[in-house]
């Protein structure tokens, strides 16, 4: 099920201000994040209109969960990162997906919580790198 109003379901202009859609699994979005201040940060975002993970049948929910697994595991071999945080907010979004957040020992927020939104967005055709250096990883 779709929802006309959402920006995950639709595909729309509003996605693509704050995201790139790389490429699409059975179950999920993969989407590029255009605020990179965290190199290869990502969203995977389930494929149906679902707001709560708790909603979604057993199957479903371990599917979407591979899904989250296998880009945090390209996320590792792409960049290396010390470590890989996981955002799922909703509050008004209302469309289950994660922000996956590589993370460095000498980075920045290290130990904290990662910024949101910081406002530097990259451009689509560097969006393309980052969503081709992931897919790469992934697919070894």
């Amino acid at each position: 099920m779709k929802n006309e109003n959402c920006s995950y379901c639709m595909k729309n202009e509003l996605l693509e201000k704050f995201g790139y859609l790389a490429w699409e699994t059975e179950n999920s979005l993969i989407i590029v994040f255009k605020d990179q201040t965290k190199p290869g940060r990502m969203i995977v975002a389930y494929k149906g209109h679902e707001a709560e993970i708790q909603y979604l049948s057993d199957d479903k929910r371990n599917a979407f969960l591979k899904d989250v697994s296998d880009i945090a595991k390209a996320i590792q071999k792409a960049y290396h990162p010390d470590r890989i945080n996981y955002g799922a907010f909703g509050d008004t979004g209302g469309h289950l997906h994660f922000h996956l957040v590589p993370k460095y020992k000498d980075g920045a927020e290290w130990g904290g919580m990662f910024t949101m939104n910081t406002g530097v967005l990259v451009d689509e055709k560097e969006c393309e790198k980052v969503a081709e250096k992931i897919k790469q990883a992934y697919q070894k």
